[in-house]
Formats: C-alpha cells, sequence, structure tokens
C-alpha cells in the first residue's frame, strides 16, 4: 500500500513541481480545444499546440538553466 502511496505523490509531483510550465502548457492546449471547438481548422489547432508547446519548453529550459549561466 505505501508503494502505491509513494507512486501516486510521485505522479502528482511531476505535474505540481513546475507550477508555471503546469499552467502555460494548460493554457496552449485550452486555446487549442477552444479553436477546434469553435469549428475552427483542426490543422491550426494541431500547428498551435506545436508550436505552443515547443515555445513552453524552450522557455522552461532556458528559465531553468538560467543560474547555471551565471556561474
Amino acid at each position: 500500500m505505501t508503494l502505491l502511496k509513494e507512486i501516486v505523490a510521485e505522479i502528482i509531483g511531476m505535474f505540481v513541481g513546475d507550477a508555471r510550465l503546469t499552467l502555460a502548457v494548460l493554457v496552449v492546449v485550452g486555446t487549442a480545444a477552444a479553436m477546434v471547438v469553435c469549428g475552427l481548422a483542426p490543422l491550426g489547432a494541431g500547428g498551435l499546440l506545436l508550436a505552443g508547446c515547443l515555445l513552453v519548453l524552450i522557455e522552461s529550459v532556458w528559465r531553468g538553466a538560467r543560474p547555471a549561466m551565471r556561474r
């Protein structure tokens, strides 16, 4: 039972560990979903998902590496 609790805590920690990253990805996914629901081109929503997630990832890596660059 404790193993199950540790696994669940680790999974939750992965998503809550970096709140800014989690929120940014949710905004990108929500915006793409809203585009599809509103009847806009699904290809455009897919492009938004691709570009948005890549930009969020690049920004997160850049923000994480910034303190290391100051050393």
